[in-house]
């Protein structure tokens, strides 16, 4: 058998026969999270294309997703698509979109804290807005939830600072510290802060009757604590079983059917939530003390559910408005004398990530005032992406 030259394989000819399309990208990291970051006019206006290009660019379906820039792991199969502002007090528009692994499925009814750190500092490096220093206000339109938030960004010469001493549990080393402020995001998919208009819900779940709480802000997100579907609370992600998933996701489920909403997307987010406790830290294997948390927390999300190793910053700031508001039930769980009373610590499975929040009550409606956090944000790689023309030919007529 003849054996191809080598060279022919590796050269730019197969580009230029159409057999590749190219596609321009960034790769970040914000905060325990990485995604690919495209402008929105590279991508095809109609929606399945446009899908089939993106789960050809990541690789998806595969566990492996070998064949894209996807990483195999829920925290790092994550796209930010960016475009020119739609509404006069933002700055840009953002896209999130959750790529699955094992699906054909793109998700954009969520939208990720980490990435939206990355948006910030992103959009000062591509100057997409005027830039400030030391600290530029980006204006982000998170286009999932149709609300404005707002990132400080740290900035040195005109480009976003990436050495500071700020360091997250679940990333290694230290960085410029980014504020991000989700308190005007609440209501963004159902129109209120509490959308049930309670603090404290309880909805008949296949195991059984369960407290919930839901609370729209950042991410619409549903809360119960560990103790009622079975857990402790300071499980591992490797210590949730299937049956433990599914007790997770019946609670999810009915939190939807609650809502009027389909029970097969991302959202509610279900967050299960527990006193503080002594854990160990996945990420490092050292002990998280009781004393160093408020409440302990742990998040399922994806498709299929999976633990997420780390904690959501749109879910801390979601949390740490919750922990503020009286009968929810993160509000049960949380520490009420704390150190630092403005602060709420997340004990999650890799670490703690603090919040600051409040929320204020005004004519029987809930209000948040704060829900900050911090994340470090920088730019990975920036280069071409090649996707397979024939992968999308057979997406689109399979």
């Amino acid at each position: 058998m003849h054996s191809p030259d080598p060279g022919s394989l590796n050269s730019d000819a197969h580009v230029s026969t159409g057999e590749q399309h190219r596609l321009p990208y960034v790769l970040m990291r914000g905060g325990t999270s990485k995604a690919v970051f495209l402008r929105g006019d590279t991508l095809p206006c109609d929606k399945d294309d446009r899908d089939a290009t993106i789960l050809s660019l990541f690789g998806s379906p595969d566990p492996r997703q070998i064949d894209g820039l996807g990483g195999a792991d829920l925290l790092t199969s994550k796209l930010a698509i960016i475009d020119p502002p739609t509404r006069p007090d933002a700055d840009l528009d953002y896209t999130f979109a959750q790529v699955s692994i094992t699906e054909p499925v793109v998700d954009y009814d969520i939208n990720c804290g980490n990435i939206s750190a990355a948006v910030g500092a992103y959009a000062v490096d591509e100057a997409l807005v005027a830039i400030e220093e030391p600290v530029t206000t980006v204006r982000i339109h998170n286009t999932n939830t149709g609300r404005v938030l707002l990132a400080e960004v740290p900035v040195i010469d005109g480009a976003a600072a990436i050495a500071g001493p700020y360091s997250i549990h679940g990333v290694p080393g230290t960085g410029a510290p980014i504020a991000l402020d989700f308190s005007q995001t609440g209501g963004g998919i159902t129109g209120a802060l509490l959308p049930t208009g309670n603090p404290c819900d309880l909805v008949e779940t296949s195991i059984g009757p369960v407290e919930i709480t839901i609370i729209d802000l950042a991410n619409l997100t549903v809360f119960f604590t560990a103790a009622s579907v079975g857990m402790t609370g300071t499980e591992a992600p490797g210590e949730f079983s299937d049956e433990l998933l599914d007790r997770v996701s019946a609670v999810k489920h009915a939190a939807a059917r609650l809502l009027g909403m389909p029970t097969d997307g991302l959202t509610p987010v279900p967050a299960i939530v527990s006193p503080p406790a002594r854990y160990l830290s996945y990420a490092t294997g050292d002990p998280v003390e009781s004393a160093a948390v408020d409440l302990v927390a742990r998040v399922v999300g994806g498709r299929p559910p999976v633990p997420h190793k780390a904690y959501p910053g749109t879910l801390a700031a979601c949390t740490g408005v919750a922990a503020r508001i009286p009968g929810t039930t993160v509000d049960q769980v949380t520490r009420q004398q704390r150190v630092n009373p403005a602060e709420i610590r997340i004990g999650h499975p890799s670490g703690v990530m603090p919040v600051w929040a409040a929320a204020t009550l005004d004519r029987g409606l809930w209000h948040a005032e704060q829900a900050v956090y911090h994340r470090t944000a920088r730019r990975l790689a920036e280069g071409s992406a090649f996707i397979l023309r024939s992968a999308l030919h057979q997406r689109a007529t399979s």
